[in-house]
């Protein structure tokens, strides 16, 4: 079947980590919203995202696709409702739609011959923040999905672990893929799932409470503290105490520091001794930067912290107000605490700030990826080129 993960409205309110990707590409739980249905459901996917973003994420269309929310996570029954669809068949979630099955004409002018409700639990995220909040579920039900019927490798007998290491049915709270490492560690699953990727490490004397996820070639520095639900993507590396985060992949805080209930793109880095407050003094409800509205929003929460868009860095000593949110390629330094919304290429810090200029961001850019093996494409490059026009706008 031909598959399409379509952004849809829901893109706008996932700025700024959506200047930069599908919505199918955000990593949520262990795997991204991509990699999860590919693995539940077979077929050919692509993605239907906005027209800039299309050169580097083409949509595959056919005479008949499958088109499914890319804020939407697979489950067994969902998946059995999609498997039931004849062409013209929408499935909704009240009013939300789930999955069309039909034309790209079709889909666009939502002709919908039959529309059925669907019996599923679903699991999305139509925030920022519902991506820490909702991070615990995800993290179990992706490693359900990446552990059943496996075998993990074999756990160091200088692990301390706590808790009931199996859940009820059976499956066992720890899985490690091949090559990864953690010796003289303590590992909590009284609260979920721990899950070490292929060739990640975690170093002596951290303490890890689940649900959690490292995925392959991260790394957890010496005597890290890690409070669940936390996600570690790809190539990331992290150290001091973090609670309730999810990094997507390729970015940094290795040192001491605090970083809670926050969201960090790819590429981005906190120097050492960065700190960011995840609660206002006061107690009092969360305002978060949205990006539709151009204003800050209720959320109804007391606990939120950073969110970071692709490429942005902070400096050593960096200081951050509760629920900021920086845009892509931002770079912040100096003392005291900047404002809780910088618009993307800017620099700076509480005496003010300046654009970041495309060259001098590519290059930046170029030289952090290539520590990895990395490089801008030229798709890239056209991509930060249409999010830097439209940085103006919000400065």
């Amino acid at each position: 079947m031909n598959i399409i993960l379509f952004d849809g409205e829901i893109r706008n309110q996932l700025l700024p980590l959506s200047f930069s990707r599908p919505v199918a590409d955000f990593r949520f739980g262990i795997l991204t919203i991509r990699e999860k249905w590919e693995r539940m459901f077979p077929g050919t996917y692509s993605y239907l995202t906005v027209d800039y973003l299309s050169a580097k994420y083409p949509a595959q269309i056919e005479a008949d696709n499958l088109f499914i929310a890319a804020n939407v996570c697979p489950s067994l029954m969902l998946s059995a409702e999609l498997a039931l669809l004849e062409a013209g068949e929408a499935l909704m979630d009240q009013e939300r739609l789930i999955a069309f099955r039909g034309t790209i004409d079709q889909f666009r002018s939502r002709s919908y011959l039959t529309e059925h409700q669907t019996e599923s639990q679903i699991l999305s995220f139509d925030m920022l923040y519902d991506l820490f909040m909702k991070n615990d579920q995800a993290i179990e039900e992706d490693f359900r999905l990446l552990a059943d019927g496996r075998q993990s490798q074999p756990l160091s007998e200088s692990v301390n672990v706590i808790g009931d290491p199996a859940f009820a049915d059976g499956l066992p709270k720890i899985f490690l893929e091949e090559g990864a490492s953690l010796e003289c560690v303590t590992l909590n699953v009284k609260n979920g799932p721990i899950y070490i990727g292929k060739d990640a490490e975690i170093q002596e004397g951290t303490c890890i409470r689940a649900p959690f996820a490292a995925c392959e070639h991260s790394v957890v520095n010496l005597n890290s503290k890690i409070y669940g639900a936390t996600t570690l993507g790809p190539y990331c590396k992290v150290g001091g105490e973090v609670n309730n985060v999810i990094l997507f992949g390729y970015s940094n805080k290795g040192h001491d520091g605090f970083l809670g209930n926050a969201v960090i793109g790819e590429w981005c880095n906190l120097g050492a001794g960065t700190n960011a407050s995840n609660l206002k003094n006061d107690y009092t409800e969360i305002k978060l930067w949205n990006y539709p509205s151009g204003r800050f929003l209720k959320t109804g929460l007391q606990f939120c912290g950073l969110i970071m868009g692709d490429h942005s860095k902070a400096g050593i000593c960096c200081m951050f107000n509760t629920a900021t949110v920086l845009g892509v390629g931002v770079n912040i330094y100096g003392a005291g605490f900047p404002r809780n919304f910088v618009p993307s290429f800017s620099e700076g810090g509480t005496a003010g700030f300046s654009d970041v200029s495309l060259p001098k961001f590519f290059q930046i850019a170029e030289k952090m990826m290539a520590r990895r093996g990395k490089s801008l494409s030229e798709e890239d490059k056209r991509i930060f080129e249409y999010i830097y026009t439209q940085a103006e706008n919000y400065k």
